[in-house]
């Protein structure tokens, strides 16, 4: 009687390879006992091993992920999985795109070049509406006694429910303790699958409704901007490669938004603690009242200032404030 292919089968071919078995299990922090009860039935993987097995198995990956769908008491994971993503960002979108990049006016064009960029991300990456916020999040300029950048803004941000469609007012500093923070300080992307079972594991606690995320960052010639956060509401969202690779490809687009400058060496960076977001949201209160009196003033002073230099001012008397808040502690 010929047995039944299954992911179980599957991974029981692969691990015959008793070099290969030992690799496996090493990767996935496992023994080899484990792989040997997985594959027997005698024990189910924890969904973060599991995870893990499709990513330490590249080749095989696509065709274990189709038999784990196919397998019954794996749909909570299967589900979360299902790609139905486009692979590729549209030619129709990039002449769009460089449109926008010729017409717009200077003052209004990262802002324009931002939100074209995030709303084409959210129809590809959240074609069903299921949930997902994007997040441009950028250096703050250099500051402090050593002339570092200290800090990261969220800056421009758009979602779908339960987040809402434009986030830019809700706007706080993320730095050394946040997932992006840590991004920056890498240089490389990181995919969190399952912030709930990760969290003890990452640099900061996650954001309301906020179950996986995507984080890439923005560079321009070995050169740092900020990061491209994407965060969803389902678990594992992001482990098609079609997702987390169109994640990338508009981190790489969204280079087009910022100046040369505003792009900074890794000796140019050197983040600070800062207060958790939920204790930022009192002293960002008054952004605005802020915001305007610096306009009143400059006004009086007959040096008349474009608002998005008073909100720059803001965002830096902030973060001097709030570093110093957390450094108090």
């Amino acid at each position: 009687m010929q047995e039944t292919h299954t992911w179980r089968t599957f991974l029981s071919s692969i691990i015959s390879n008793p070099k290969e078995k030992q690799r496996i299990a090493a990767e996935l922090g496992v023994k080899i006992i484990t792989l040997t009860r997985w594959v027997s039935g005698e024990s189910d993987p924890r969904p973060h091993n599991l995870r893990l097995l499709l990513n330490v198995l590249p080749a095989q990956r696509e065709q274990l992920l189709d038999l784990i769908r196919e397998e019954k008491g794996f749909e909570e994971f299967s589900d979360a999985v299902q790609d139905d993503t486009s692979k590729d960002i549209s030619a129709e979108f990039y002449t769009k795109l460089f449109t926008t990049r010729t017409s717009t006016r200077a003052n209004l064009y990262y802002w324009s070049i931002c939100r074209a960029i995030l709303e084409s991300a959210l129809e590809r990456l959240d074609p069903n509406k299921v949930g997902l916020s994007a997040w441009v999040v950028r250096c703050m300029p250099p500051s402090g006694p050593q002339h570092k950048v200290r800090s990261l803004r969220e800056s421009v941000g758009i979602g779908t429910p339960p987040w809402g469609a434009n986030l830019d007012q809700q706007a706080m500093f993320l730095s050394a303790e946040s997932l992006a923070g840590n991004v920056i300080t890498l240089y490389r992307p990181a995919i969190i699958e399952d912030l709930d079972e990760e969290h003890n594991l990452l640099p900061a606690a996650h954001a309301e409704y906020e179950k996986s995320c995507a984080i890439c960052p923005i560079l321009y010639a070995g050169r740092i901007a900020g990061v491209f956060l994407v965060s969803s509401t389902q678990y594992n969202y992001f482990l098609p490669h079609s997702r987390s690779g169109l994640v990338q490809s508009y981190a790489d687009l969204l280079a087009l938004a910022f100046e040369p400058e505003d792009f900074y060496e890794p000796e140019d960076i050197a983040l600070c603690i800062m207060p958790a977001q939920r204790e930022q949201k009192e002293y960002f209160a008054p952004f605005r009242q802020m915001a305007t009196t610096i306009l009143r003033e400059a006004s009086r002073n007959n040096a008349p200032v474009h608002n998005e230099v008073a909100d720059m001012q803001v965002w830096q008397l902030l973060e001097e404030k709030l570093i110093q808040v957390a450094a108090n502690k």
